[in-house]
This record gives C-alpha cells, sequence and structure tokens, in this order.
C-alpha cells in the first residue's frame, strides 16, 4: 500500500524574468543574445534584494547573464526555455505583422496555433505546468530565472486560467513573481519587483 503523500508541506517559487535585451527594445522576436550593459545594474541592485545563492535557468545567453548579475549561480533547466518562435525568431513584430497579417492573427487568437513552423502557446503551458508539478516531489523554496512567456505559462497553470488569457499577462523585464502551493493548491503570491516592496 502506499503511503499518502503529504499535501500540507509547502513549495515555493521565485520566478525572475529577464534582463532587458536588445531584441526586447525593438519588439523584436528574442533571439539568443546578451542582455543590455545599463539592465545589469539594475538586475546587481535586484539581487541584493533577494538574497539567493543560485537559480534555475533556461539554457539561453540572456538568462545565465540575468542570473549571474543578481549574484546567483545559474543551473540549466531545459523546461525554462523561452518559446520556440520558429521562422520569426529576431523579426520585428511590426515586419511580420506587415508581411503575414492573418498567421499573426491566428497566433494572437488561437493558444494551440504555430503559424511560424515553432512551439504554439499550448504546448508552452503544458512544459511549464509539468516543470511546476515535479517541484511537488521535494517541497522547498526554488528559484528560476527565465522567460516572460514561461513566467506567464506559470501564472495560467498557478490560478487555473484559460490559455487565452496568456497575452493579458503583462510580464516585464527583471519583473519577480511568487508562486505558492500548500494543501494541493497553487496560489499567486505576488508579482512585481522586491525594489517596490514585493515580499518573498
Amino acid at each position: 500500500m502506499r503511503a499518502k503523500k503529504n499535501t500540507s508541506l509547502v513549495t515555493s517559487v521565485i520566478l525572475i524574468s529577464h534582463a532587458s535585451t536588445p531584441a526586447l527594445r525593438r519588439a523584436a522576436f528574442p533571439v539568443d543574445e546578451s542582455i543590455d550593459a545599463s539592465a545589469r545594474d539594475k538586475a546587481a541592485k535586484l539581487g541584493l534584494a533577494l538574497r539567493l545563492r543560485r537559480a534555475w535557468t533556461g539554457p539561453e545567453l540572456r538568462t545565465i547573464e540575468t542570473a549571474r548579475a543578481l549574484a546567483l549561480e545559474p543551473v540549466i533547466e531545459l523546461a525554462l526555455r523561452d518559446c520556440d518562435y520558429g521562422r520569426w525568431t529576431g523579426r520585428p513584430l511590426a515586419e511580420v505583422q506587415e508581411a503575414e497579417p492573418a498567421a499573426i492573427g491566428d497566433w494572437l487568437s488561437d493558444p494551440g496555433a504555430a503559424p511560424h513552423d515553432g512551439e504554439s502557446i499550448c504546448a508552452v503551458l503544458a512544459r511549464v505546468a509539468h516543470w511546476l508539478n515535479t517541484l511537488l516531489e521535494e517541497p522547498g523554496r526554488f528559484a528560476a530565472v527565465t522567460h516572460p512567456a514561461v513566467v506567464r505559462a506559470a501564472i495560467i497553470h498557478a490560478i487555473g486560467a484559460h490559455a487565452r488569457s496568456f497575452w493579458r499577462i503583462d510580464v516585464a523585464p527583471l519583473t519577480v513573481t511568487v508562486l505558492s502551493r500548500c494543501d494541493g493548491r497553487w496560489t499567486l503570491r505576488s508579482s512585481g519587483s522586491p525594489l517596490r516592496g514585493t515580499k518573498i
């Protein structure tokens, strides 16, 4: 007979969106690039408020560099990688809208669509939900430096929102989002910056 899992133990996850990048400033689909030089100072100040030592990151340079700027030891976790934007990668959103308006419309309205031949929003949601659920095997306090798409997906999973809510969640660079799970239920505790009063 299997022992009943103790659902009263608390799992806390601190999600930090990576610092600003050139592609982000150009409103372009992201590429694997370094963070802005000016963002490093902001990240350093944020790191002092976090009081953490290490964090999981996506495999991309921008998440690894953000973790290091936060004075965190990066540990790569493939489940935290950014959405694969396929043939749109690196292109400005305005350019793609002009060239493929119907495809952009489908992508923004249908979470299951992948007109760029990459990864759909539904696929990102499933990947992130699976990762969050694996954390329940060893309850504790965890941190991850990742992408706005991953943070949105984690919030949607935590609050049980519909996949179409994905684009209604704004995640700015260096946003800190705290999720916790106790008694079998995820809760969104806070989302913002510790420099503006977020408790972590």
